[in-house]
């Protein structure tokens, strides 16, 4: 089934209009349901977008020199964790052009046939943008190939020794790929990217910036200090504080009078069992199950997982990389362990470390 496609429509400023389909169709790629006109937090244009400025800088250059020469954009690949931006810059790059914009991922493209479609129906210069394209297929990818460098694709008609190829020509466009695993990507697609931009985590002043802007579009009123408390506990990532925002808001429209204060904020992320540092129950369980059963570690993810009843993929996945990246937690080949500052986030002591034996002092007192 093709996922959605959105034409742009130069003539209104790039505004974009949804096509009508299945509930299934009328899904994002990355699984969310389409927000409202009056809930669209979304920037529209490259002068909106906060963060990621360099990003945002070598994409405006990159704009303004495929408008002067009338070409589509170079093909780009966007890759970084999750909720920092990758679709929101396809989004924009195809207001910015007022071009079609096509959406799949690459899960649903299963065989070769599942991508001919979005290929043959290409309009010049238009936009195909596959999220989590680390999941495609290896004949889907060698099929693609083709269509990235000549823009052709190459059918096979019959079999055996009356087989031949019919090499189909294909307006020029641009595919956009977004991925959270660029390492999974084999070295011939990613070479096929002209551009392959990195995106990093927000600091709190560009997520407080976000809160505010977005907060006038949900008609909601914050004063400064929840805002900065709403960015801060968003580890990083807008997704996430777009998140807190409209859980406070409605927090703040079911048990206050709808103004969003310090106070208020504070109390909605507790509800939430979101902490001062973002951390969530989940979180917290996770570093109390290493110290409370595994003494702090070190031990294997398999057995964190197995006492807390949880898959090892959401450790992995969800859990797992902010504690990592705040240094809450040390992944060691001895397996996972709790540093100082976890121990200090919790308000426990931390307990006393063996000093370090020199590589063949345990053996030396073995024979003693």
């Amino acid at each position: 089934m093709r996922e959605p496609t959105i034409k742009g429509n130069p003539n209104s400023g790039g505004g974009a209009s949804r096509r009508t389909g299945s509930a299934a169709e009328t899904t994002t790629s990355e699984g969310r349901a389409p927000e409202g006109n009056d809930d669209k937090l979304r920037p529209q244009r490259l002068s909106e977008v906060i963060g990621q400025r360099a990003v945002a800088e070598r994409l405006t250059i990159c704009l303004a020199a495929a408008k002067k020469r009338g070409e589509p954009l170079p093909h780009i690949l966007f890759d970084g964790p999750p909720g920092l931006g990758k679709t929101t810059f396809a989004m924009v790059l195809h207001n910015e052009l007022g071009v079609e914009l096509n959406i799949t991922s690459g899960a649903a493209l299963d065989k070769k046939m599942d991508v001919m479609p979005f290929l043959t129906n290409a309009a010049e210069g238009s936009i195909l943008f596959i999220d989590e394209i680390h999941r495609l297929p290896r004949a889907v990818e060698e099929f693609i190939y083709p269509v990235m460098e000549d823009f052709r694709v190459d059918v096979v008609l019959g079999e055996g020794m009356s087989a031949r190829t019919i090499n189909l020509p294909l307006k020029k466009f641009t595919i956009i790929g977004a991925t959270t695993r660029s390492g999974m990507l084999s070295g011939p697609l990613r070479e096929r990217f002209g551009m392959h931009e990195h995106l990093e985590f927000y600091d709190v002043e560009d997520l407080a910036r976000i809160i505010t802007i977005n907060a006038a579009k949900l008609r909601a009123t914050i004063v400064p200090e929840a805002t900065w408390e709403l960015a801060a506990r968003s580890r990083g990532t807008a997704r996430i504080a777009n998140a807190r925002l409209r859980w406070v808001r409605d927090y703040a429209l079911a048990r206050a009078d709808g103004h969003i204060s310090l106070s208020v904020a504070c109390d909605a992320l507790a509800m939430q069992e979101v902490d001062k540092e973002g951390l969530d129950k989940q979180d917290r369980r996770y570093l109390e199950t290493l110290i409370r059963v595994f003494g702090g570690g070190p031990t294997g993810v398999e057995a964190l997982a197995a006492t807390m009843n949880v898959s090892v993929d959401t450790l992995k996945d969800e859990v797992e990389p902010y504690l990592l990246r705040r240094e809450y937690v040390v992944r060691s080949p001895r397996g996972r362990e709790v540093t100082s500052k976890g121990y200090l986030h919790l308000g426990l002591p931390e307990p006393p470390r063996e000093p370090d034996l020199p590589l063949f002092e345990p053996q030396r007192r073995l024979f003693q």
